[in-house]
């Protein structure tokens, strides 16, 4: 497999506050001889204050073959354990063109913004791409989505704020129809997983993407905020529970020190972490690599050493 090192680069500097508290911490084990009952209490501490979640750290500490006794061989089990833990299976998304993506998240969370990143990378594949500004409701959220679509050269099809968000969805799925469009990204309102009323109008914006596309939404993306830890999995299974999420994108990675979150939310719900953002620039977005992850937040080195995902492929069947 080839190996990506700007990717290993952006998660080695995205990931430099988890790894002071999680990483940095567990290295004290490894000045120990032998592994023993104290090691593995203190590495249970370690991985619960990451983040982790206790059911993701009793996986992990239940799984510690006998056969490991010395500190170093327990880095490597760990970093294998996470990249399997990380590497959630892919759900099967149905082709369609264009291919349409319905992108969610609470408020705050950065999906406006990633939009736009995800629009870029479209673009720079060759693709059409069309933004639909179905978040009508927030001050302007309708210009700041046209700001990023002429950021990245994509196309935008709005009403006046405060219109109905379904009408927009349906003008934006006959005009990506008509222009031949490759590629459809829908914004949403931000909205917290417990107004039920803003919930189901997602549910409504769903049925009128289905109805004029089959198959479509191709893919309902859900954006999480890293700073927001391991609550953001009450987050995910509200989402999913009501739209069927078919894959993350964390946002803010670099800001914070609760990046092992992912580990615990990704175990436990087995949703794919399809991107992950470490800034406000157009280009700092980049594919999810479990095998990466684990070897940035591991890994002695700032170099990469490690088999990294496969190229990313187009968003027709995975990657905008």
């Amino acid at each position: 497999m080839a190996e990506h090192p700007a990717l290993f680069s952006h998660l080695v500097a995205g990931l430099r506050k988890t790894r002071e508290a999680f990483f940095d911490r567990i290295t004290h084990l490894l000045t120990r001889p032998r592994l023993d009952p104290d090691a593995l209490e203190e590495l249970e501490e370690i991985l619960i204050t990451a983040d982790l979640g206790m059911p993701t750290t009793r996986q992990l500490l239940d799984t510690i073959p006998p056969s490991i006794s010395e500190p170093e061989e327990l880095l490597h089990f760990l970093r294998d354990q996470v990249t399997d833990i990380l590497s959630a299976p892919e759900q099967s998304i149905p082709e369609g063109h264009p291919h349409v993506a319905l992108i969610l998240g609470v408020n705050g969370v950065g999906k406006t913004t990633t939009i736009g990143k995800l629009a870029f990378r479209g673009i720079r594949q060759g693709k059409r791409v069309l933004l639909a500004a179905a978040d009508t409701f927030r001050a302007a959220a309708i210009e700041q989505l046209q700001i990023w679509g002429q950021r990245a050269g994509a196309e935008v099809v709005a009403h006046q704020e405060g219109g109905d968000p379904a009408a927009v969805v349906f003008d934006a799925l006959q005009a990506s129809l008509a222009r031949e469009m490759d590629l459809l990204l829908i914004d949403t309102a931000g909205r917290l997983h417990t107004k039920k009323n803003l919930m189901e109008e997602l549910k409504k914006i769903g049925r009128v993407v289905s109805r004029n596309i089959p198959g479509a939404p191709h893919e309902t993306l859900l954006i999480l905020d890293a700073t927001t830890g391991l609550n953001a999995a009450v987050q995910v299974r509200e989402f999913h529970q009501l739209m069927g999420i078919t894959g993350l994108i964390v946002t803010k990675l670099d800001g914070t020190a609760k990046g092992g979150s992912l580990i615990g939310i990704v175990g436990e719900l087995q949703i794919p972490v399809r991107y992950v953002g470490f800034g406000e620039g157009i280009e700092d977005l980049a594919p999810f690599s479990p095998p990466a992850f684990a070897a940035a937040l591991f890994s002695r080195e700032t170099r990469p050493g490690f088999p990294s995902a496969s190229t990313p492929i187009d968003l027709d069947t995975r990657d905008p």
